[in-house]
């Protein structure tokens, strides 16, 4: 009598996740370069995306850093890497310049951890091209694409205006537009002022420093302001000044050139501004920088915003 044995065998069906079976919607999305644009990314805490351009990337400026962190490195010249760092939800954008003199400008959307039902998936990898093409994705609202926004720069720019948006912007005309379109800048209230201040980036090109600001007037009654000034204070006087009582001075430094989109605030109004000036190539331990606003009517009572000496960004001037 011959047995039969019976072997139980298990049969392996590859699992198919489908995209209701994860908590979060991916999506992946190649983009044609237009400076004229601005690029939606949506973002999420948690997650990190990955933004890949055509050619090696000279900078990158963030509008708040406070809220979301932008890395580039030398090993990977081509990407940079995008996360919230807030659980709230927050709102920013992003400038990225590429060594050939083109750039892209993102706007930074997260709802932050606490939204129940999120409207839109995570753009998990934006890749820009260089040639003219269309957007290539399978989801046709995978990525929101609309038009920059249109403002002419010929407010603080001299020069008339012919040509202007067919010439490519240099490195101040593009950090005035960035600090322009900041939407809710974080302000510093003083005491005693009619005005409050924000810092945006600070860049280095070579031994020149470039940074961006603005100023709200919070007050009831309209304002004037003057041209920025950039203060070092801290060094040593000379024996003759020693002699008169005075131990320590303050030397202003020259101002290269500056954008600044009007000097007449009216109740609520909002001025932008970036300056360009000649930093010392080193100083003493005792000596600050700072950045110089004052109102028409109190130049001898200026704001004064302490500025680090080597600026957190450093790119290459056009």
């Amino acid at each position: 009598m011959k047995l039969r044995w019976l072997i139980p065998v298990a049969v392996l069906l590859p699992l198919r996740l489908s995209a209701s079976d994860t908590a979060v919607g991916a999506r992946v999305a190649t983009v044609t370069i237009n400076p004229r644009d601005v690029t939606i990314l949506h973002l999420r805490p948690e997650f990190e995306s990955t933004i890949r351009m055509p050619e090696e990337i000279t900078s990158v400026i963030l509008g708040s850093p406070g809220e979301f962190k932008a890395e580039h490195n030398e090993g990977e010249p081509e990407d940079v890497y995008v996360k919230p760092i807030v659980k709230e939800a927050a709102q920013s954008n992003l400038l990225i310049a590429t060594k050939s003199g083109q750039h892209v400008t993102l706007e930074l959307v997260s709802e932050g951890s606490s939204a129940t039902n999120p409207t839109q998936p995570v753009d998990f990898l934006i890749e820009y091209r260089a040639t003219r093409s269309f957007l290539i994705s399978g989801d046709p609202e995978s990525l929101a694409i609309r038009s920059a926004p249109t403002n002419e720069l010929a407010r603080g720019v001299s020069g008339g205006t012919s040509g202007l948006r067919s010439a490519p912007l240099s490195s101040l005309d593009e950090v005035f537009k960035l600090q322009e379109s900041v939407n809710a800048p974080k302000w510093t209230k003083w005491e005693d002022k009619q005005i409050e201040t924000s810092i945006g980036d600070m860049r280095q090109f070579s031994n020149q420093t470039m940074i961006s600001y603005s100023i709200l007037n919070s007050s009831n009654e309209p304002i004037e302001i003057v041209p920025p000034q950039i203060q070092i204070t801290g060094r040593k006087a000379t024996k003759k000044k020693r002699k008169e009582g005075k131990g320590i001075i303050s030397d202003q430094l020259e101002i290269r050139d500056y954008r600044l989109s009007t000097t007449r605030l009216e109740p609520g109004e909002r001025a932008d501004g970036v300056v360009v000036f000649d930093r010392p190539n080193f100083k003493e331990s005792t000596e600050k920088l700072f950045l110089q606003i004052a109102q028409a009517d109190q130049v001898d009572r200026p704001i004064l915003i302490h500025l680090p000496f080597t600026p957190p960004i450093s790119g290459n001037g056009n």
